[in-house]
């Protein structure tokens, strides 16, 4: 039976599941394969070198899919110097069904979505950002906690999604997408009793048969030695905390913000392990999981076997009916004397 939510009327998908976007990972094969298998797919926008080449993966998705999909688009403009407004406008005339925006501001280019008929989507790591994504006239606002594979945390951001969550959705008008290391259908069920309009996940995902990474990283991911335990927190010193898979890269970047406390915060000295071409090469020609620094959140505990995307959704969807409707069987109706 269906799960349905104000995220599955909104976008007119099947499942309240999307795909969260992920650089060098969020091309058409694993967007178009979310989306076939009832969720929300989610290109990239600055895995594309140009906002053409964006317009170009847009297409190559719907050639694949004729379910609803969305991009995600990171503002990132100190760290990743783009023509923004460009990706912003493909985005708006490709007409996709929903744009995921992280970092920054929306506020410039929500008029211009919406007047396109896109809804909007807001990635929010706490309270007041989220408070000002409202103001800014999005549709949904997507909720991380600190389990989560999380980027750009300020310091005094470390809160756990089980206070987050609970206080955004006491807080927020517009609907909110639980995000943060969620895996199972028993963490769904979990957050649609708390109010959720659906989950955002982007780790699991990772460890799928369409993911287009090599298969060397999935592999890893499901070995039964990798839980929970297995990431780190870098870049907390330049306050640009990010949840990463605990390797020798991640491993060598602690080490140097360690040697830089209490002295000036040099970027440069991280660079090198905190490359993106390094990191796309890893995902897509040498599957070297210990020579790139990727994003990883606390759901790796909960991954242990390489299924479809459809598979996947699958058990996903029938393990939260089944815990809603178990949860339901406890309550005992009050008397009407």
């Amino acid at each position: 039976m269906p799960i349905r939510t104000a995220l599955t009327d909104m976008l007119g998908i099947e499942h309240p599941i999307i795909q969260g976007g992920m650089q060098y990972v969020g091309y058409a094969e694993i967007a178009a394969a979310v989306s076939n298998a009832g969720g929300l797919g989610v290109l990239t926008a600055l895995t594309q070198p140009t906002p053409e080449d964006l317009r170009k993966e847009i297409k190559r998705c719907r050639s694949m899919t004729d379910k609803p999909f969305g991009v995600n688009l990171a503002l990132l403009p100190m760290l990743i110097p783009a023509d923004y407004d460009a990706y912003a406008k493909v985005i708006a005339e490709e007409k996709i069904a929903m744009v995921e925006v992280a970092a920054g501001s929306p506020r410039k280019y929500v008029p211009m979505w919406h007047a396109a008929g896109i809804k909007v989507l807001h990635k929010s790591a706490s309270i007041r950002h989220a408070l000002k994504a409202q103001a800014d006239g999005v549709d949904l606002i997507e909720v991380i906690g600190n389990e989560g594979a999380f980027a750009g945390g300020q310091p005094g951001d470390e809160v756990a999604g089980w206070v987050l969550f609970a206080k955004a959705v006491k807080m927020l008008q517009v609907p909110v997408i639980h995000c943060g290391a969620t895996a199972t259908g028993r963490q769904v069920a979990a957050a649609l009793a708390m109010g959720a309009a659906g989950c955002t996940m982007g780790t699991r995902f990772l460890a799928t048969v369409e993911c287009p990474i090599r298969q060397e990283i999935k592999e890893k991911m499901a070995e039964p030695k990798v839980d929970e335990r297995c990431t780190s927190v870098v870049l907390s010193s330049l306050k640009n905390a990010t949840r990463v898979f605990t390797n020798d890269v991640s491993k060598q970047m602690l080490a140097i913000e360690k040697e830089m406390e209490g002295g000036k915060k040099d970027f440069k000295k991280m660079a090198p392990y905190a490359s993106g071409a390094r990191t796309k090469k890893m995902w897509q020609q040498t599957g070297d999981y210990n020579d790139g620094m990727w994003s990883a959140s606390q759901s790796l505990g909960l991954i242990d076997d390489i299924p479809t995307c459809k598979d996947l959704l699958d058990r996903i969807i029938d393990e939260a009916e089944e815990c809603m409707q178990a949860a339901s069987a406890k309550i005992i109706p009050k008397s009407k004397l």
